[in-house]
């Protein structure tokens, strides 16, 4: 019998706290790294051996923003975070959890936020669906055939219909009882109990419900106001636990409520607090300094816990048509997208009057937008008019004597969903995404792995920021050591979040990705597409890097290497666990002992 289950040879190796990286061998039994040797170890006391001679050996990603809450029940293995070396991946995000509303709830707050089919969510929910609760939730995840380890926060807007029903939820003019803000504080504990992270909401009003019955009224979590707002709070505070949001894009900006709430100054304990952000945004280029300089100082003067969540990479989307979640920011678009049928949504963008409405909205300066709407920067990219490809819709406009807004109109009417555009809405200046990948009061994430499968593909962003990282450093003009990004996609979220993941020590679990730095090449900034049969053939957008990472491993088990998955991997077998916060997790579901 072999000493070790795997042995990792020669690697140079991260051990995820931004500590210099060495050369050494790692050798792993039962799923837990063993042995980290600076000596070579004898590669027969292995059963299995990789040789990394000139790759990096690092802890395996953490993807703290996804909603894979459905993906995972079809496709257990998520497959498209795995081959890029993601290994821990957090659920439950924006208020979107599928565990206590019923199956037609949770596709309703669900499928048109994150632009997933609804019949998908539906079918989903009926076919794997064995839970009510949140400790059955945590069972039935662990039952799955998991590819990587998941995490879970619980969604604001799903403990709310629950409790309050859809009706009352989504009524502005409707407040919580007593009663009901007791049996909200009930589950709340009771999910923290069984390891939840927190509680995720979102505060803007631009995502809307799905379905026939309230369609187009703003998600549960919008409508919460300050008493229940602060009793949800004051157990995640006293339990040490994450308050995940959105902020309200409006002419009333609720950021102020959040550092508030993060503070420690005026209250026993500080708040964890992560607000997603589009950080350097074309909208409002001078948002960029407070985004970097605000919280740290209003950090210390609250002696706060508040963090950015900031996607490292541009933020490029791609949109069929109108079909863009941008475009519930306005009136006259989100007109457009409360149409389901496309026939009659088609006559509404044909209209004189519409279209006057629509300028206007494009014009208005003054309007609160995530979007910088700006038709001169969309680009087509898709169209079967090949002559469009590769101009933008104000080109387009120009060429043909028109505003670029009955350009781009026009153009949907005559293709519908068959003209395809992308724009670039924040993160587009190099410097700036530099500086803010070195910030500590940002963290690396929002890449929404799971949803928007039309629109945006980051399931590979901890590569892309390698990439720059690598490439500034062959230009002698570094803004992080490679170390120091490592710990930014590993251990930092791990011990912020509170997770046994993002460390690769002895005695860690061996959740490794091993990347071929000579693999870092602009290929990691690609698309491609992929089918899926079990959302109707939709075909979402990917990325195809294959050289990049050389294996990932879950668990102590090599689930992907050289461009390919072990067979049966999240069919017939899966290596991921549910990863309750604060604990530490070895055998299948058994705790071992609490994180120190």
């Amino acid at each position: 019998m072999s000493d070790y289950d795997l042995l990792i040879s020669n690697g140079i190796w991260f051990d995820g706290s931004a500590t210099s990286a060495r050369t050494a061998d790692l050798a792993v039994r039962d799923g837990e790294v063993v042995k980290v040797s600076s000596k070579p170890i004898d590669p027969s006391t292995a059963d299995r051996v990789i040789d990394a001679t000139g790759k990096w050996v690092m802890p395996g990603f953490v993807d703290v923003h996804t909603h894979y809450d459905v993906e995972m029940l079809v496709l257990p293995e998520l497959s498209e975070s795995v081959r890029h070396g993601v290994t821990t991946v957090i659920i439950g995000n924006c208020s979107l959890t599928t565990i206590l509303s019923s199956n037609e709830d949770c596709a309703d707050i669900f499928s048109r936020v994150e632009a997933v089919p609804r019949s998908a969510v539906v079918g989903a929910l009926e076919s794997h669906r064995t839970w009510l609760s949140s400790g059955e939730y945590v069972k039935a995840i662990d039952n799955l055939h998991l590819g990587p380890n998941v995490a879970t926060f619980l969604g604001q807007s799903d403990l709310r219909v629950s409790v309050m029903g859809m009706d009352r939820a989504v009524d502005e003019n409707v407040v919580p009882s007593q009663s009901e803000i007791r049996a909200m504080e009930t589950i709340l504990t009771d999910a923290l109990d069984e390891g939840f992270l927190g509680l995720s909401a979102t505060t803007n009003w631009i995502d809307k419900l799905d379905g026939d019955r309230y369609r187009s009224r703003a998600l549960p979590s919008t409508f919460v106001k300050g008493r229940e707002f602060r009793a949800l709070n004051r157990i995640l505070r006293r339990r040490g636990r994450i308050l995940q949001s959105t902020p309200r894009i409006t002419l009333n900006p609720n950021v102020a409520k959040f550092f508030l709430a993060a503070s420690s100054r005026f209250r026993r304990g500080k708040l964890k607090v992560s607000l997603l952000a589009a950080a350097d945004s074309k909208a409002y280029p001078p948002m960029i300094y407070f985004m970097m300089y605000g919280a740290p100082i209003l950090n210390r003067l609250l002696k706060g816990g508040f963090q950015w969540q900031h996607l490292p990479v541009p933020f490029t989307v791609y949109a069929d048509g109108i079909d863009l979640v941008v475009f519930e920011e306005f009136g006259s678009g989100a007109a457009a997208l409360d149409i389901k049928d496309q026939l009659e949504r088609t006559e509404l963008l044909k209209s004189e009057k519409y279209r006057r409405w629509f300028r206007r909205d494009y014009e208005n300066k003054f309007s609160p937008k995530i979007w910088h709407r700006n038709l001169y920067d969309a680009t087509v990219v898709e169209c079967p008019d090949h002559t469009l490809i590769a101009k933008s819709f104000g080109q387009i406009g120009d060429e043909r004597g028109i505003h670029p807004v009955d350009a781009f109109l026009d153009l949907v009417v005559e293709y519908g969903r068959d003209i395809r555009w992308r724009t670039t809405i924040a993160n587009h200046r190099p410097k700036y995404l530099d500086k803010l990948a070195a910030n500590r009061s940002v963290h690396m994430g929002f890449g929404d792995a799971g949803a928007h499968l039309r629109n945006m593909a980051f399931y590979n962003y901890h590569l892309r920021l390698l990439e720059r990282v690598k490439s500034a450093q062959g230009k002698r003009k570094p803004f992080l050591t490679i170390e120091q990004a490592v710990n930014r996609l590993t251990g930092e979220l791990a011990d912020w979040y509170n997770l046994d993941a993002g460390h690769l020590r002895v005695g860690d679990r061996a959740d490794i990705v091993i990347v071929d730095p000579e693999g870092l090449d602009q290929s990691v900034h690609g698309l491609a597409q992929q089918l899926i049969p079990e959302y109707g053939d939709l075909c979402r957008m990917v990325n195809r890097n294959d050289r990049a990472v050389s294996a990932t491993i879950i668990n102590g088990q090599v689930v992907y290497q050289n461009g390919h998955f072990a067979d049966g991997f999240g069919k017939r077998w899966g290596t991921g666990r549910f990863l309750p916060a604060g604990q530490r997790v070895r055998t299948p579901g058994r705790i071992v002992h609490p994180l120190q």
